[in-house]
Order: C-alpha cells, then sequence, then structure tokens
C-alpha cells in the first residue's frame, strides 16, 4: 500500500483514477508520494519515506529539484496537459492587445444610466479600434507543446508564424505545421515580428531574456506576450519601451508591483491553465506518472531524472538504483549482485546530466544486506526495492 499526500488540492478525477494500491494521507512526512500545485517546497523538510513528487503542472519552480535529486526523489511534471488551456489564452492576449477590447468595455460600464448609450457608443467607438491579427507577424519563441499548438492556430488564423527553439525535439517537429518558418535565432524573430510571445522554460540561461537590448531589436509596436513565467522577461525595460511607444503593448499573465496599473500594459491574474480541462488533465497525468512509478518504477516526464522504462516486473525482483552519472558505477552494482550469486535477468541504465538511474530485474530475492551494499557505494543516492 503507497500512500499520498496532496499539498494542494487536486482536481477529483485525478485522484480518482488512483488504484486500491494508494491511500491518501494527511501529513506529508507520512507520505511514499506528493501531488503538488503551487505549494512553496523549498523550505519544506523532506521525509526519508518520500519516494516522488508529481507537479500538477508544467512549472517546477516551487520544488527544490537538486535536493530531491541528491535524496532519490523523482520529480515529475505534466508537460502538455494544460497546453490547450495556455494556448487559447495566448490567443485571447493577442486579439486584446491588437485591439482594445478592454477600453471599450470599461467605457460602456460607466455609462450604464446613459439613455443615449447605443447612440454614443457609435461616436465612442473610434477610440478603441484596433488591428486584426491575420495577415500580421507572429514569432513563437520556444516550441514545446504549449508553443507548437499556439504556432498552429496562428496559422490557421492567417499570420505569418516565425518560431525559434534550438532543442525541438523529433515529435515536435513533426507537429509543427509547414507554414511554420523555423528560424535559427530569437533575434530574426524581434527583427521580422509583430506579435511576438515566449514559451520557454525559466532556467538561468532565460532569465530576462527578454531585455532592453531584445526590445531594441523589435520593430516599433511590437506586441510582447509573456504568459509562460515572469521572470523571462526584463518588465521594467518593457515598462520603459511602452512609455517611449518602441513596445504597442506587453501582455503578463503574472501581477506584481511592477506591472500592475501602468499604460500599456495588460495584467491577466495567472489565469493561463486555470481551466477545469487543464486541472483535470493534469491531475491526470501526474496521478498515471505517480503509479507507474510507484507500483513498476518506470519514469517518465521527470525534471531531475532520465526517463526509463521495463515495463511490469515479471522477475522476482527488481531494484532501482540512483547515482551520480559516472564512470564504472554499473561494473560496481554488478559486483554486488554478482558475489551474493544473484543472477542478473535485464539491466537498464539511462542518464540526464549530472543524474542517472540503473533499473535491475533479478531472479531470485534481494537480502537487505546486499541493498545495504549498493547503498554504500560512492556516488549513490538511493536504493529503491520496487519488487
Amino acid at each position: 500500500m503507497f500512500k499520498y499526500n496532496c499539498l494542494n488540492n487536486i482536481a477529483k478525477v485525478g485522484l480518482d483514477s488512483f488504484d486500491r494500491n494508494f491511500v491518501v494521507v494527511d501529513d506529508l512526512k507520512d507520505a511514499d508520494c506528493a501531488l503538488v500545485r503551487s505549494a512553496a517546497m523549498h523550505d519544506m523538510e523532506l521525509p526519508e519515506s518520500l519516494l516522488a513528487i508529481a507537479r500538477a503542472g508544467a512549472g517546477v519552480n516551487n520544488i527544490p529539484i537538486d535536493k530531491c535529486a541528491e535524496k532519490g526523489i523523482v520529480v515529475f511534471n505534466t508537460p502538455g496537459a494544460n497546453a490547450n488551456g495556455v494556448k487559447e489564452l495566448v490567443i485571447a492576449a493577442m486579439l486584446l492587445a491588437s485591439r482594445d477590447v478592454i477600453g471599450g468595455v470599461n467605457w460602456v460600464t460607466t455609462q450604464k444610466d446613459n439613455e443615449n448609450i447605443a447612440k454614443d457608443a457609435e461616436k465612442q467607438k473610434k477610440l478603441y479600434a484596433g488591428q486584426e491579427i491575420s495577415g500580421k507577424k507572429l514569432g513563437v519563441i520556444g516550441l514545446g507543446a504549449i508553443g507548437i499548438k499556439v504556432a498552429n492556430t496562428a496559422v490557421n488564423l492567417g499570420m505569418e508564424v516565425y518560431g525559434y527553439d534550438p532543442y525541438i525535439s523529433v515529435d515536435a517537429a513533426w507537429n509543427l505545421s509547414r507554414a511554420v518558418r523555423h528560424v535559427k535565432s530569437a533575434e530574426e524573430i524581434y527583427a521580422n515580428c509583430d506579435i511576438i510571445t515566449i514559451h520557454v522554460p525559466l532556467l538561468d540561461s532565460t532569465k530576462k531574456m527578454i531585455n532592453a537590448d531584445a526590445i531594441k531589436l523589435m520593430k516599433n509596436d511590437a506586441i510582447l506576450i509573456n504568459l509562460a513565467r515572469d521572470l523571462l522577461v526584463d518588465e521594467e525595460a518593457a515598462i520603459s519601451a511602452l512609455k517611449i511607444g518602441k513596445l504597442k503593448k506587453y501582455v503578463t499573465d503574472f501581477p506584481n508591483p511592477t506591472t500592475v496599473g501602468q499604460e500599456g500594459v495588460i495584467v491577466i491574474p495567472h489565469l493561463g491553465a486555470s481551466t477545469e480541462e487543464s486541472e483535470d488533465n493534469c491531475a491526470i497525468m501526474a496521478v498515471q506518472e505517480l503509479t507507474d512509478y510507484m507500483e513498476n518504477g518506470n519514469i517518465k516526464n521527470s525534471v531531475n531524472f532520465p526517463s526509463i522504462n521495463m515495463g511490469v516486473c515479471e522477475k522476482a525482483g527488481r531494484i532501482i538504483i540512483f547515482h551520480r552519472n559516472k564512470a564504472n558505477m554499473i561494473t560496481k552494482f554488478s559486483g554486488c549482485f554478482g558475489n551474493a550469486d544473484i543472477n542478473i535477468s535485464e539491466m537498464n541504465n539511462k542518464s540526464r546530466g549530472d543524474n542517472a538511474v540503473t533499473m535491475v530485474d533479478v531472479d531470485s530475492e534481494v537480502s537487505p544486506e546486499i541493498i545495504e551494499k549498493l547503498e554504500t557505494i560512492d556516488d549513490v543516492f538511493r536504493v529503491r526495492v520496487v519488487k
């Protein structure tokens, strides 16, 4: 029986998909695994019992990834589960920034006692006239699950779409419309596009990647949209560009004192993935990931360890070893089993950066003494007995 704890409210449809091997507990210290959305975990004490954390969403900035890796705690996210919800809000953001719908609606709300509202509206509407997005050039920085959906939808809306992603996956490339112009640098996006939307993870290398220098390269009156992570944009630089007319609009999904109330800024209260469908999809995917890992040891969509899958174990035992990605580790592991006269029926090793996972199926029961020997090997984070 596996015990799970929810650090935030998780959609019921996801929790209901746990099988009878899982039971909920009220305290993280009693849990084998956890589900989280936005709860800040950096200052939390992670219990020794904790084996996995599943983030019901894409971003994992609220989770101490490196700390978890060193404890052999697998951190999952749910890439693509909320992609459609975010995509739809990006399209809405383009429309709101191109046409002053918000200004027009706000004016109408001030006229509730005006008997001549219909006639006056005909005179007033010229103040809120805007431009259509059809025929405009859209630049999409980051062609992951969300970026691809945005790009393909924009093509269908009659836009000329530029896409930039030096790390685009093979699957993503297959799903990308042929009409999207795949450029080799973000600078090409800045120089050519009327509207720019960013969809990359927040890393040291991407923090404030849209800065004053990038904005200088953009077309005059460009529209900048950021529904990914607030720190991807140097917002002070964006506001300065709005004040001198370099940018036409800045749309962000992250309210903060820097942007709220600034002229030319449309601030959305973090609604990107706030749809019933997105929350359900994220919860279902997170539960599926936890279930397969806890029951079989398989890892998919982890952000701190590589993907690895050996299906359902049909042998006497299955062991997972989390360790640093160094030479001769496999030899040391094999020696422990060989010295105990335990035959390895199948072994798989995968690495991701500095971290690696070795999964071993064996033909006989593994004693606690062997597990202890594996744990004492230098650069081993954790040894987990799955079966």
